[in-house]
This record gives C-alpha cells, structure tokens and sequence, in this order.
C-alpha cells in the first residue's frame, strides 16, 4: 500500500514536527494542500495539545497527525487526548513507543517512527510501526550521524514496511531523488519554515533565507544531544564552551529558553534558529499551497525526464 493509500492523502509529503513550530496554522495548511500536517506536542500538556488539535480542526476536515517526544513525562496523558480527539496517525522520536505500541494500535492509530539508523528501524517495525521516517543528518533540530543518501537505501532493504525519506529535502529533486533510494514518500521541515502560514517570528524565516549551503552546524555531539541549527552568536558561544569541555549544566544554562527566543521573539542571534542544511536553497517565502504544488510538479518532472546514458 502507498503512503498516500494509507494516510489517505493526495501527496506523500509530510511535514516534519517542528517544536514550537508545527501547531495548526502550519499543519492545517500543508493538509489542506494534500499533504499530512503533523502538530509536535512537545512540551506541550494535555490541555494544550487538544486546544492544537482543536484549532487544527476547526482549519482542515484532511487528516493531520501528532508527533510525540516519548522521553516526555506525560506521554499517557498526550495519548488520552489523541484518542478522545481521534487524531489517527502519530509519529515518535526520543525514545522507544513500545511501552504505548498497544494502546495505540488498539485505538485504530498509525504509527510512524521516526529513526536514525537501521538497527533501530528494524526494531521499530518488530513492534509494529506502519511505516518508518528515516531521517539523515541533514536535518533541522535533533539528528543522527549517517548522511540520508546513506541511511535511506540501507534502511529500506532492512524493512518490509514503507519508509519516508527526511533530512536534506527542499524540493521536488529531493523528493524524486528520495524516491529513486527507495521511499514512498518524505518528510520536511525546514522548507515549511519558509512559508506565509508558519507560525514564527518574521526574523526566524528571515535568518532561514539568509542562510547558505554552509551557515548550520550541529552542536551538542559531546553531551549525546546533537542539534542542528544556524550559526549565530549564541551557537558560537556553544561552540566555544564545547571545546573547553565545560560541565553539561553549563552549557544547557546557555541554551534555557533559546528556542522560545527565535521563534516567538525573533532574537537569532541569542535564540536557537534549528533548521536544516536545505535552508541554503530556500531564496523566498511562498503559500503552503503554492509550494506544494511546485514541488509535486517538479518532482514529476524530473522523474520523467530521468535518463543515464
């Protein structure tokens, strides 16, 4: 079955759950435009998540999704709320769904983890995942060590469930591309920021076109908690502090709210502006629907024009 066939969407394009990002403006309209819009619940209470999931609601009748960060505290509580609101496709990260496999899958959701290696992708599909997002390095925010051109031909010949390419996608090549290593679909994150309807502050999407093929780097490699973001002042500090080997508590004291700072109050130079190596390619800010539908067309027309001599 295709993605498309078991999401019950009109594009295999997923939008990635950006922390305090992916709440229902962004996530209605990637939907509306036929693709699965997903609301990151991080941080996020039980009330919080279903006035999102409400408000998401009240935007599209097209089905919409909810990541969890299961090393999360009240992941039972999220769970309630996503089966009273009948949220039917959720994806993870941080952590293992085993202990919530069952109630999920009870409740008639789609499971979809997301994975940064082989090993752990079989893993997830022991369980009974659905389908698996391989996400590369490339990503926005917390990512792994192998490259998506590496991970997501590997990870395909590992599962017998459909895998969806992330990590290094901005357009319709990247989606072709994804295809030809063997995806059923993608999922993005960085691209969307760049969009009339996401909801950060005008200086975040700005920092994003400015940014070139070489201004994100991945800090916190040392601690086990790897982040990809721009280089600004704050990040550079980071780096700095990295390399004298300082106490842990140091460097999250430095990073305490910085997300909250980029994407709510437009500081990026003191906030964390995570997003992706793709923010290079990204020159302007467009419609959910617009971009869509450019990348399905581009996306067709590579594949069709596709020859090796």
């Amino acid at each position: 079955m295709s993605i498309t066939e078991l999401l019950h969407i009109e594009y295999p394009i997923l939008q990635g759950a950006m922390a305090q990002i992916a709440k229902a403006p962004l996530v209605a309209a990637v939907s509306n435009a036929g693709g699965l819009g997903i609301i990151a619940s991080g941080g996020m209470s039980g009330e919080e998540l279903r006035t999102e999931i409400k408000k998401t609601k009240a935007l599209t009748d097209k089905p919409f999704g909810v990541n969890l960060m299961l090393m999360m505290t009240n992941i039972e509580e999220l769970t309630a709320v996503i089966i009273e609101e009948g949220v039917k496709v959720v994806t993870t990260g941080a952590g293992t769904p085993k202990t919530y496999m069952p109630i999920w899958k009870e409740a008639g959701i789609m499971v979809i983890p997301v994975v940064p290696s082989v090993m752990i992708a079989r893993k997830m599909e022991q369980l009974g995942a659905d389908a698996i997002v391989a996400e590369g390095t490339e990503a926005g925010g917390h990512v792994g060590e192998t490259t998506t051109m590496a991970l997501l031909p590997q990870v395909v010949d590992a599962v017998s469930i459909p895998v969806i390419a992330a990590g290094g996608i901005g357009d319709g090549r990247g989606i072709a591309a994804a295809f030809a290593l063997g995806a059923h679909g993608v999922q993005m994150g960085t691209r969307f920021l760049a969009t009339e309807e996401c909801p950060v502050h005008e200086n975040f999407k700005l920092a994003c076109l400015k940014a070139k093929d070489r201004d994100t780097v991945v800090t916190g490699r040392r601690n086990g908690a790897p982040v990809r973001s721009i280089k600004n002042k704050m990040i550079k500090e980071y780096q700095r502090l990295e390399e004298e080997d300082v106490d842990r508590d140091v460097l999250e004291e430095l990073t305490l709210g910085s997300l909250r700072k980029a994407v709510q109050e437009g500081d990026t130079e003191n906030g964390s502006v995570m997003a992706g190596q793709i923010t290079g390619m990204i020159t302007e800010i467009k419609p959910v629907s617009e971009l869509m539908q450019e990348m399905v067309a581009q996306a067709k027309q590579v594949a069709n024009e596709l020859t090796i001599k």
